[in-house]
């Protein structure tokens, strides 16, 4: 029997997607290697009865000893996590991480934010010193525990993989694999993981990600070694481009009682922990209410997984959101599926519901969301409708960012550049963004496809076997 092992920690929902709903773990199990899933705990029944296969086992992530751990000098860890996430190399574009700091600044106890600026001090030596990055991480080995001994010792894998290198509860798992001397690798998830969370939480050798430029802001902000990050594009979107997950117009207009003879407006919501998003619904919800956008027009709005939160702020905008549909007869709200567990509502449960909308949509709308990635594979006109809330969340304590600043982020800017959709800042721009999309869909088809292309690299949804396939090299050299 074949000896070659990987585990593979599933800890977020949208890794259960890029891992089991695409060709990763099935190319790991077709050349031989087993696989040890390990994800939510209370979630290990159910992963197993929906993904359960010969070759693979699921285990549970053991977060209650996991969150133990990061309680003990919690502070200090805290504060790891922090200068971690910020303290990338100025070498390239820190817009995204500055604006975490200034969240913090306002948002934080105030115990913190007496010792704030001595943290920034230290995160302008980040920014200009390697070695002082190289030593930050190294410090985080101090909190090493043995949560999955029993695990390594009864299954020894060659390499323990992650969709993250070590940002998330991840970290304990990739520090004790290190500590026993066992090759590790990350994956990137997430469009703007590379830009916005920085400096690994864990010694890892070997990273994945979707284009040269991704590989290229882990090399110049995070120090990678250039020949330990491979580039394979993103798994996930497989299915976009197969075309596997999209219902018929007729079944999603059904689905969610819309009318056939109105072109579709949607919108995603997002950037929910820095702005409202409500001024771009009402927005949205008086250009076809007042029938502005020269076709009978309807709108679908797709609220985000943060409106799930128990915050209070994000709970009454989706509740004013929903009252607002409810209002207006061609306004129509959709949740993302929740998964369960600590994996939330990112999750893959609505797969078919995203690629469907975004298949159907005559002008997808939203604000620079990783959306707008997924709607330019499908060829789908984009505004991105950065319209300021006058006065932000309007309260004590929550930070709040006008959607107009927030251009300069990095995959925002390559956005912009890109000219792949429209950037517009007032309704009266909306409507006329969207009205001469109606009226001309096929504007910026050009500039869509280059821009997936620069962005995802593999566009012919093989992305899932080739990150397979570059994990099985990495298993192989572990193996030898």
């Amino acid at each position: 029997m074949d000896s070659r092992r990987a585990f593979i920690c599933a800890e977020h929902g949208l890794a259960l997607v890029y891992y089991l709903q695409s060709e990763v773990v099935p190319t790991l199990l077709n050349n031989g290697i087993q696989v040890t899933l390990l994800t939510d705990d209370s979630l290990r029944q159910k992963i197993e009865q929906r993904f359960g296969q010969p070759g693979l086992t699921v285990e549970g992530m053991r977060l209650d000893p996991v969150r133990e751990q990061a309680s003990r000098w919690g502070e200090l860890q805290w504060w790891l996590a922090f200068l971690r996430r910020v303290g990338g190399s100025r070498r390239m574009n820190t817009e995204a991480m500055d604006s975490y700091v200034d969240q913090v600044t306002v948002e934080e106890s105030n115990r913190r934010r007496i010792l704030l600026p001595f943290a920034k001090l230290f995160v302008a030596l980040l920014r200009r010193s390697r070695a002082a990055r190289r030593s930050l991480v190294q410090a985080q080995r101090l909190f090493t525990p043995e949560i999955y001994a029993d695990l390594f010792e009864a299954s020894p894998p060659q390499l323990v993989v992650s969709s993250t290198p070590g940002w998330r509860m991840d970290r304990y798992l990739l520090r004790e694999a290190h500590a026993r001397k066992v090759a590790t690798a990350a994956t990137v998830i997430g469009w703007d993981n590379p830009s916005s969370y920085s400096l690994p939480g864990a010694p890892v050798d070997d990273i994945v990600c979707w284009s040269d430029i991704q590989r290229q802001e882990l090399i110049d902000g995070s120090d990678w070694d250039a020949a330990h990050v491979h580039v394979t594009g993103m798994p996930t979107y497989d299915g976009y481009f197969s075309r596997r997950w999209q219902m018929s117009r007729e079944d999603y207009f059904a689905l969610h009682r819309l009318d056939p003879r109105r072109k579709l407006i949607c919108f995603a919501c997002s950037f929910v922990s820095f702005s409202p998003n409500l001024q771009v619904v009402e927005a949205l919800a008086r250009l076809v209410r007042e029938d502005r956008l020269g076709y009978p027009s309807q709108l679908l709005v797709r609220l985000h997984p943060n409106h799930f939160l128990d915050v209070h702020l994000f709970v009454q905008e989706r509740e004013q959101v929903h009252a607002l549909a409810a209002a207006n007869p061609h306004v129509r709200v959709v949740a993302p599926v929740p998964l369960g567990g600590s994996l939330g509502y990112y999750s893959g449960e609505d797969m078919p519901e995203k690629a469907s909308m975004l298949a159907q949509a005559d002008v997808f709308v939203t604000v620079y969301s990783t959306m707008v990635v997924e709607a330019a594979i499908h060829d789908r006109p984009i505004v991105s409708a950065c319209l300021d809330a006058p006065l932000g969340w309007d309260t004590p304590r929550k930070y709040s960012l006008p959607l107009s600043a927030i251009g300069g982020w990095p995959t925002h800017d390559r956005f912009r550049r890109a000219e792949a959709g429209k950037v517009v800042y007032t309704e009266i721009e909306l409507e006329a963004a969207i009205r001469s999309y109606l009226d001309h869909p096929e504007l910026d088809a050009r500039q869509r496809r280059a821009f997936i292309e620069r962005e995802l690299t593999t566009i012919d949804g093989s992305a899932g076997r080739r990150t397979g396939e570059e994990l099985i090299r990495l298993v192989d050299r572990g193996h030898r």
